[in-house]
């Protein structure tokens, strides 16, 4: 074996309160220290998180909470853990989420630290793509490796240990090698960002916003957000390819900070780009010229002429058709669909006066305004005029909490309202209520968002009260 195969590494595994490392915390860790085909140390230790252990959690790992009371806390174990992870290959399964516990916990006990990461799913998918799951029980099972307790933190790393053992016995040291390589290969970044961006992006979803110079005095300015299931991917990729277009050019090299929010899924990680989007436009991005006031037209039951009212007055009563950013774009698009459906320019309020409109003096009204057609007809055939652009009206009773949660266990819960985004909360960071909006506006963005989300999932949802 070569260079990184034959390098001291590390096999962890962590098990936690939940699935989010700026939320949860740590409450075992055990490390395998090896170097080729000999392991140098094994080390475990249970984890005071200085909190409740969740009753999944429990019965997920079957660590008892009193077993936890007298356990140290992470600032105790915080020089130890490190000096035995330190210069070494930091391997795990889901390699992002282990490293990102372990990573933040240091930090906040004053410990930095980095390291180069190695992922076994990865390396599963490579090695042994006729496998069709690569999550620690299919690759126990599919190898026979021994495992003394499945979701115990030692065992586990040791089933890493026993499966890179594996891996050595099978493969050829080169493909090995080539393998280690391309996983840990450093992303060129631009000289402007810091190099340890790389390793502190989580490959979760989320969004992320890049920030320009400040100018003489002032703050930096932003310049871009964006969502993404994929925080890590997207944001190294933007940099991974170069940029062909101008702009994006100008804006790789405009950006002196990256910053991100991590979210559950893509449609909280969505709903927060379409929030961020509106309150403080970015410079370099289309949609926040775009975010004007959003108007709509509404057909009542009776043959009155429709109103264009705006939504940031509330939704309206009736059958609302269309989203529009001005008046002068709503009544473009109600005469285009007028001629084009031999609908009468007076009966839709386009023209005022007595007599016939226009149109049916060319043949080209159906002749409600004389008469010829009945008003409900006419209503009828101008709502079927607008059927593709009807919108739709609000499927609760109420408002509600969407529930959203990704595969490590963290939950959010989006709240909405009649199509108005109000923020999301985790169940495990009550302090977030703050972020909760009294009053949003309508935005046609996040109303796009959520019918398509609503018609292709059935979500969980719970009733929610909104804060006065």
């Amino acid at each position: 074996m070569s260079a990184l195969a034959d390098a001291p590494l590390a096999f962890v595994d962590v098990e936690t309160t939940g699935g989010h490392p700026l939320y949860h915390r740590i409450v075992e860790v055990g490390v395998v220290l090896a170097r080729g085909d000999a392991v140098e140390e094994s080390w475990t230790t249970l984890v005071n998180p200085g909190g409740r252990l969740p009753p999944a959690i429990q019965r997920l790992t079957g660590i008892d909470p009193a077993e936890l009371e007298d356990a140290p806390h992470f600032a105790d174990i915080a020089a130890p853990l490190a000096q035995r992870l330190e210069g070494r290959l930091f391997i795990a399964h889901n390699v992002r989420f282990d490293y990102g516990f372990i990573r933040n916990e240091l930090r906040r006990a004053g410990h930095a630290f980095e390291a180069r990461l190695a992922c076994t799913v990865r390396l599963s998918r490579r090695f042994y793509p006729q496998q069709q799951r690569h999550n620690l029980d299919a690759v126990i099972a599919f190898h026979d490796l021994p495992c003394a307790a499945r979701h115990r933190a030692l065992p586990d790393a040791m089933a890493l240990w026993q499966f890179w053992r594996r891996l050595r016995a099978s493969w050829p040291a080169e493909a090995i090698e080539a393998a280690l390589e391309e996983l840990t290969r450093r992303v060129s970044l631009p000289p402007q960002l810091p190099p340890a961006l790389a390793n502190e992006l989580p490959e979760s979803a989320g969004i992320y916003r890049f920030y320009g110079s400040a100018a003489a005095g002032g703050e930096e300015s932003l310049l871009h957000v964006g969502s993404a299931a994929n925080l890590r991917e997207r944001v190294l990729g933007f940099w991974r390819h170069a940029p062909r277009a101008a702009k994006t050019r100008r804006l790789a090299n405009d950006t002196r900070r990256v910053e991100w929010t991590e979210a559950a899924g893509e449609l909280g990680a969505q709903l927060l780009e379409a929030h961020c989007v509106r309150e403080t436009p970015p410079a370099y991005d289309r949609r926040a010229r775009d975010a004007g006031e959003a108007l709509t037209w509404c057909f009542g039951d009776t043959p009155a002429a429709p109103r264009l009212q705006a939504l940031a007055d509330g939704w309206p009563e009736g059958d609302c058709f269309g989203l529009y950013r001005t008046a002068r774009e709503a009544r473009r698009v109600l005469a285009a669909l007028a001629a084009e459906h031999k609908l009468c320019a007076k009966l839709l309020g386009l023209e005022e006066g007595e007599g016939s409109c226009l149109a049916y003096q060319v043949q080209r009204c159906r002749g409600a305004c004389v008469g010829a057609e009945s008003p409900q007809r006419h209503l009828a055939r101008a709502k079927l005029a607008f059927a593709a652009e009807k919108l739709k009206p609000w499927p609760f009773d109420g408002a509600v909490a969407i529930r959203e949660r990704d595969f490590g266990g963290f939950e959010q819960w989006h709240m909405i309202d009649r199509w108005r985004y109000f923020g999301s909360l985790s169940d495990d960071a009550p302090e977030s209520t703050a972020a909760l909006r009294t009053a949003p506006d309508f935005d046609p963005g996040v109303y796009r968002l959520l019918t398509r989300y609503l018609a292709a999932h059935a979500p969980r949802v719970r009733p929610w009260p909104p804060r006065p």
